[in-house]
C-alpha cells in the first residue's frame, strides 16, 4: 500500500498538463520498446532516451520498470467502453456489429497502438501475458457471455474472442495479405456470419 501511494504521489506532483504530456510521452515510448525490444531490452534508462528527457525523469513518474509495463499495457477505457455498447446490440446483428467494431477499434491510432503494443509484448513477456489473460477471462469474455442465454455462452464469448483476436492479429498487426487489404464491408460480409454463428447458431 505504501509502494502504490508513493507512486501516486510521485505522479501527482507538477502541473496537471505537463505531467498528463510527459507520462503519455513516456509510456508511448515504453510501449514500442516493450513491444519490439521486450522485457530485458527495455531499460529507463532507453526510454529517457527515447523521449529525449533525463533517466531522473522517468523514474519520477515510474519508480520501477515493472511500473512502466503495466501503466504502457492498460487496454484503452474507450476500447473497453466500446466492446460493452456492443455487447448490448440485438442478438440477431450482433456478429455484425462485433466485426464493425473491430474496424472501428484498429482505425483509431490511440487505441490500435496502445492494442498492437499489448498483442506484441504479451507474445513474449509473461507479465504481460497473464494481464491480458485475466482480462480476458475476466472482463471480456463475460461482458460478451453475460447477453446470451445459452448454458455454452461460455464457449460461445470464447469462440467470438478467438475469432476476433485472429483477424487482429492477421489483419492489423501482421498485415497478412490479401485480408490486409480487403474492403471494410467485405470483411463484414466474409466474417460476421461466424461470429453470428458462434453467438446464437448450432455448435455442433
Amino acid at each position: 500500500m505504501t509502494e502504490e501511494r508513493t507512486a501516486s504521489e510521485k505522479r501527482s506532483r507538477g502541473p496537471r498538463d505537463e505531467r498528463g504530456v510527459m507520462v503519455a510521452r513516456i509510456t508511448q515510448a515504453a510501449r514500442a520498446s516493450f513491444a519490439h525490444n521486450g522485457w530485458a531490452g527495455t531499460t529507463l534508462r532507453g526510454i529517457a532516451r527515447e523521449v529525449g528527457v533525463d533517466p531522473a525523469l522517468v523514474h519520477y513518474y515510474f519508480s520501477s520498470k515493472e511500473e512502466l509495463l503495466d501503466a504502457s499495457t492498460n487496454p484503452p477505457e474507450a476500447w473497453i467502453a466500446s466492446i460493452q455498447r456492443t455487447s448490448t446490440v440485438a442478438l440477431e446483428g450482433r456478429g455484425e456489429a462485433i466485426v464493425r467494431n473491430v474496424i472501428w477499434t484498429w482505425e483509431h491510432p490511440e487505441i490500435s497502438e496502445v492494442l498492437r503494443s499489448i498483442l506484441l509484448t504479451a507474445a513474449h513477456e509473461p507479465r504481460t501475458q497473464e494481464k491480458l489473460r485475466t482480462f480476458l477471462a475476466a472482463s471480456l469474455l463475460p461482458s460478451i457471455a453475460e447477453q446470451l442465454d445459452d448454458e455454452e455462452r461460455l464457449l460461445r464469448a470464447s469462440l467470438v474472442g478467438s475469432q476476433v483476436l485472429g483477424l487482429a492479429m492477421l489483419r492489423y498487426v501482421w498485415r497478412i495479405e490479401p485480408l490486409a487489404s480487403v474492403s471494410d464491408d467485405e470483411l463484414v460480409t466474409m466474417v460476421a456470419p461466424t461470429i453470428q454463428r458462434y453467438l446464437s447458431g448450432s455448435l455442433r
